[in-house]
């Protein structure tokens, strides 16, 4: 089962940098032939709080400026009347288009009309923002799969199985402790990556093979707002003394995303678990360094790897051919509904990492060294 696994990973970080190359290339190359003019575009980011969005923010700067492009490029640090008001003078500056990683993707209606009078085109990054007919594209990863991922990470540290989601053969019939968290309720994307992993883990409740011991298993009971590590770590904490105290142990955890994860390591440290044998298997998102050594040293499983450079091409691509008149590529046009029209997306593949990939997908393919991993 070991060098199967070990196969399994090989292929899906070979098969996976294959397809986020083929998603750059046939997006248009953003990183390529400048196509800007000077004009200005505005990039609007959530937040520095998460070392992704500081990635995130930094490839598109670089990537428009390569093109030719002027770029104001704003965080508003979770603070939703911060957002509208940078992105109001994004438009007042005379922003030819915007590029919106959205706090609150329902928030945004009455600005983007604004953007919409003044024929500026919207792409929404990462986040799809909703309830609106004024944004033009979606440039994401497929989210769905990052649940799914998420989930099978679970399940192969449990010994279920593989990370394809393959059952093993001989697998434990348990049953298995698991308790479940999402992320923000005014995050799309949170709705996605709950359902994704729910698709794989619910039949697993449903035969008890999992026990989800504080019955807490709805979107709106495990939801994180803001994603927030601190938040998650007290719900954390709550969970332990509510529903752990008869002396049952926690075996898994699903976490959606890195930070998240973190909170939840901190929960568990304090409430007496240790790195081992009975230490829980916790996954989580964004490859973020802090979580990449969490993996290295046995305290988190697995992380979904959503390469930032890839993505910022999408984007910049996107914006590139909307101001040359041109039609963006996508590859979904049915998906992603955002409560008043479908919105044309182009998705990029996810990656499952654990320590036995570690350097195959994030150190040989330049996302971090392996000094930062190991320093």
């Amino acid at each position: 089962m070991k060098n199967t696994k070990k196969v399994l990973l090989a292929t899906l970080a070979a098969g996976s940098m294959l397809a986020l190359s083929a998603c750059a290339g046939g997006a248009g190359g953003g990183g390529g032939e400048g196509g800007g003019d000077g004009g200005l575009i505005g990039v609007a980011m959530p937040t520095k709080s998460s070392e992704r969005w500081i990635q995130d923010g930094d490839a598109v700067k670089e990537q428009l400026e390569e093109q030719g492009f002027t770029v104001d490029l704003q965080y508003a640090e979770d603070d939703i009347p911060t957002q509208v008001s940078q992105i109001e003078n994004m438009i007042t500056k005379g922003a030819e288009a915007l590029i919106i990683a959205s706090i609150d993707g329902t928030t945004l209606t009455s600005v983007l009309q604004d953007a919409a009078d003044a024929d500026i085109p919207v792409i929404a990054y990462d986040r799809l923002i909703r309830d609106t007919e004024n944004v033009d594209y979606y440039a994401s990863f497929d989210n769905f799969v990052v649940g799914q991922q998420q989930a099978w990470s679970v399940l192969n540290g449990l010994g279920l199985a593989e990370l394809d989601g393959t059952p093993i053969e001989g697998a434990p019939a348990g049953p298995f402790n698991i308790e479940l968290f999402a992320g923000s309720l005014d995050d799309n994307n949170a709705f996605f990556f709950f359902d994704g992993a729910m698709d794989v883990l619910q039949p697993l409740i449903d035969d008890g093979t999992l026990v989800v011991k504080s019955g807490q298993t709805d979107i709106e009971q495990v939801a994180t707002l803001r994603w927030d590590g601190e938040t998650a770590q007290s719900r954390m904490e709550d969970i332990l003394t509510a529903d752990y105290s008869d002396g049952s142990t926690v075996n898994a955890v699903l976490s959606p995303y890195d930070g998240i994860s973190r909170g939840i390591i901190s929960a568990l440290t304090d409430a007496g678990y240790s790195v081992g044998e009975g230490w829980p298997v916790i996954s989580g998102q964004d490859a973020e360094l802090d979580s990449v050594k969490a993996i290295n040293s046995g305290e988190q499983y697995a992380t979904i790897f959503k390469d930032t450079r890839e993505l910022a091409v999408v984007a910049v691509d996107m914006a590139t051919a909307l101001l040359k008149g041109e039609e963006p590529e996508v590859n979904n046009t049915e998906d992603y509904d955002n409560g008043v029209k479908t919105v044309p997306s182009f998705l990029l593949d996810p990656v499952i990492v654990v320590k036995d990939n570690i350097t195959e997908v994030l150190v040989d393919s330049g996302y971090w060294t392996e000094e930062e991993i190991n320093g």
